[in-house]
């Protein structure tokens, strides 16, 4: 009883830090912020697909199957057999990691509108509440702008808040490849908000392509805004323990797996990992093995789950960044009982290399325009390290 009582009474200091300094819409909602519950099973379906011998041979697992199987099982498939598949098992392929991309984002395609019509249905469906009526009816707007032209969706998973990645540029030949990884809040409500774009995983990550873009027209680049695992909500419980970036890591391991498979970048893809997504890529870090070390980049981060950065094994180089008036340089850098991230990424001796983000403001303004910390992501996106930018030593 005692132990528990410690424990929300450490919870409330966490949380309390970062209400103390942010007045926000996220701030407002810690105290009422709810346990998620995350989601570490196969999508819908795969129970079905598993038992599915139509073609006289067994389907890999979604649950076990290493990228590798799962390409080249569907390398040895006709097209009509992985249409067949696609139309019957939408929400499995398109979520099946070493599948063909253009696949992936034709099955994505076939589940989002499912799940489009699903909601509309309910919205309409005047026997429920009007507060189940609205949500439903949110649901299919936000469904169905994933179903405009052009949209590339590698991943889509209606349980829960909704779990959504999207690609931009060709990833398929892209020479140099980021992953977004991000925070607090991001899911299929929040993925690309048409208000404050930069606070969401499709406005940074379109910004960071664009940034690419400016820098090195030549080099064929893509990023993806991954939303693959369930975030905390609000500066709750969730944000100041692991329990949810214990569940996502693997399956950030299981992308970067199949990544393998389907793209072929020159270097292996950067990962930037804004606040509570820094917790998910320093899970994941230590079981990272590219041959190369991968930039794993960090901004806006509680911490990493670790001491220093030497913790997260051989597969990643690490680079950092906080500005000034990022709310989060208030929250304890520190680890007590299972509450707290451990040490600030960018303290001296915590081993990352520190890149300047001049221009930035906030929590979520890592992106903006004209600051240093965009051009830094840009350039490290894309190799050219000798042109990142660090603070000035402190004498």
């Amino acid at each position: 009883m005692q132990r528990r009582r410690v424990k929300r009474i450490l919870i409330g200091a966490f949380a309390g830090c970062a209400v103390l300094v942010d007045a926000g819409a996220a701030a407002a909602q810690a105290a009422a912020a709810n346990e998620q519950v995350a989601i570490a099973t196969p999508p819908a379906g795969s129970a079905a697909w598993v038992s599915d011998h139509s073609l006289g041979r067994d389907l890999p697992d979604p649950a076990t199957a290493p990228a590798a199987s799962v390409a080249a099982f569907f390398a040895s498939l006709s097209p009509a057999d992985t249409e067949r598949l696609a139309a019957a098992y939408p929400l499995v392929v398109g979520n099946l990691d070493g599948a063909p991309l253009a696949l992936r984002y034709h099955a994505n395609r076939i589940a989002i509108a499912a799940e489009r019509d699903r909601a509309r249905a309910r919205a309409e469906d005047h026997r429920l509440d009007a507060a189940t009526r609205a949500l439903s009816a949110a649901r299919a707007d936000d469904s169905g702008h994933l179903l405009s032209d052009g949209r590339q969706i590698l991943a889509f998973d209606p349980r829960g808040r909704g779990l959504v990645s999207e690609v931009y540029g060709d990833l398929a030949t892209a020479q140099r490849v980021a992953v977004l990884v991000p925070g607090s809040d991001a899911d299929l409500g929040h993925f690309d908000q048409a208000v404050e774009p930069l606070r969401s995983p499709a406005g940074m990550a379109r910004a960071l392509l664009a940034e690419e873009q400016r820098q090195s027209p030549g080099t064929r680049t893509a990023v993806i805004a991954w939303t693959g695992y369930v975030t905390p909500s609000g500066l709750g419980p969730d944000a100041v323990t692991s329990r949810l970036a214990e569940v996502g890591a693997p399956r950030l391991l299981r992308l970067l797996d199949g990544l393998r498979m389907t793209s072929h970048p020159d270097r292996a893809p950067a990962l930037f990992c804004h606040s509570y997504g820094s917790v998910v890529c320093g899970t994941a870090a230590p079981s990272i093995d590219q041959g190369t070390p991968a930039d794993l980049v960090v901004f806006g981060s509680p911490g990493m789950g670790v001491a220093s950065a030497a913790e997260l094994g051989h597969g990643v180089e690490v680079w950092a960044t906080r500005n000034r008036t990022d709310w989060i340089g208030n929250v304890p850098y520190l680890e007590v009982g299972g509450l707290g991230h451990g040490a600030d990424p960018t303290s001296t001796g915590f081993g990352a290399i520190e890149v300047s983000s001049t221009g930035a403001a906030g929590h979520n303004g890592y992106f903006s325009p004209g600051t240093a910390s965009l051009h830094n992501f840009g350039a490290i996106a894309l190799g050219h390290y000798d042109s990142v930018s660090h603070p000035p030593t402190v004498a």
